[in-house]
């Protein structure tokens, strides 16, 4: 039941109401934009034909309904755009006597999906409250909308360099998430407008150069599409500029100078896990299928399956792994049951014995040296 005080729907009063009950659910922010097709869909048409999605043929599938909100929910009149604030403190840095792997800052806490497809859920219902006529739909991140979009035309953030989503009071640190209504005209908010100007600190951020121009990203280079949405052999040329990066990768974020001006969140849903700040390489590679489960049950790194944070494990190992890591890594070559994590286990164990053969090698070099110049003192 709706208090006295508060103003009544319609007009401008139910979208006030609408973003006073997002803040109390937790949202950062709330915009409004309409159902409108999104401005720079022909854009996202030319990235889908330049082959930058790789693998992700579900994108192509989606295009139409990403062009036009109608085939998403006939009858759309306007979208609610939501943002929840996930900013961490300082990361962690790994432990000296363990090699450790690099999770991006968004999957070392609970699955954000069920997060927000909970509270825009509650939105949902709690507009459907005031306006019994409305229909709703719900999404965040895996629906067929080009979010970014929407998101900017609602004045929720505006689109950099790097292809992501800036606020400028939380920098890029926070989901967002949307409700389509039909049933409902809601005033529009005014569009945010671009802000990078002339800085472009993203594009040489990014490890692998898969920010090819600014606004242009071609996920076939970039770690979160290798870590993640990639379900194959990682190309062996790209392998090496993983680093330890195991799931996702937050550079070119990071680099990112609105992030002066964001808080740290104090919203339990997004307090990062202790052991994911850090992850010891090792153990994550003596994992089996049951062990898989258990640890990443609520998490979103499940959606890489064993196979894939493994095969992510190999890569960091065989990048920064030394000889304690090879029985690990031998026993996963011979043994493990995924052709993949075998491939990349091979591959990672080459990688260290051929660091430590360089490293033998210039070491017996410069003792030949050392005892040259003390026989010749």
């Amino acid at each position: 039941m709706i208090a006295d005080s508060m103003p009544a729907p319609g007009g401008h009063g139910i979208e006030l109401l609408i973003k006073s009950e997002a803040a109390r659910l937790g949202f950062a922010f709330c915009g409004i934009t309409t159902a409108d097709p999104p401005p720079h869909h022909d854009d996202y048409r030319q990235w889908l034909d330049d082959g930058c999605a790789g693998g992700m043929e579900y994108l192509e599938r989606q295009e139409p309904k990403r062009g036009d909100l109608q085939q998403v929910l006939p009858g759309a009149q306007s979208v609610v755009v939501v943002g929840l604030n996930y900013t961490q403190s300082q990361s962690a840095q790994e432990t000296p006597d363990r090699p450790s792997g690099r999770i991006a800052r968004y999957a070392r806490f609970d699955d954000y999906h069920e997060t927000l497809w909970t509270r825009l859920g509650a939105l949902l219902v709690y507009i459907q409250q005031l306006r019994p006529d409305v229909v709703g739909k719900v999404y965040c991140d895996t629906g067929p909308i080009t979010e970014r979009d929407l998101a900017m035309r609602a004045g929720i953030g505006f689109i950099g360099k790097h292809t992501g989503l800036i606020n400028r009071r939380l920098g890029n640190w926070f989901f967002i998430g949307e409700l389509i209504l039909a049933g409902i005209a809601l005033a529009p908010d005014s569009p945010e407008t671009p802000h990078c100007g002339t800085c472009s600190r993203c594009i040489p951020a990014c490890p692998t150069g898969a920010i090819t121009a600014p606004y242009r990203l071609d996920a076939r280079r970039c770690i979160s599409y290798l870590t993640i949405e990639l379900k194959g052999s990682i190309p062996e040329e790209l392998r090496p500029l993983i680093g330890n990066r195991i799931y996702g990768c937050d550079d070119c974020l990071a680099a990112c100078p609105w992030n002066r001006f964001a808080m740290v969140s104090d919203d339990p849903a997004v307090q990062p896990r202790d052991d994911l700040a850090a992850p010891d390489l090792i153990k994550l590679l003596e994992m089996d299928d049951d062990q898989f489960r258990e640890r990443f049950a609520r998490s979103p790194i499940k959606r890489a399956k064993r196979r894939g944070l493994l095969r992510n494990v190999c890569v960091a190992l065989g990048n920064i792994g030394g000889p304690d890591a090879l029985p690990a890594l031998e026993r996963a070559r011979d043994h493990d049951s995924e052709p993949l994590v075998r491939e990349h286990a091979a591959w990672a164990v080459l990688q260290i014995l051929s660091r430590e053969a360089s490293s033998l090698r210039a070491s017996s070099a410069s003792q030949i040296v050392s005892e040259k110049q003390g026989g010749g003192a």
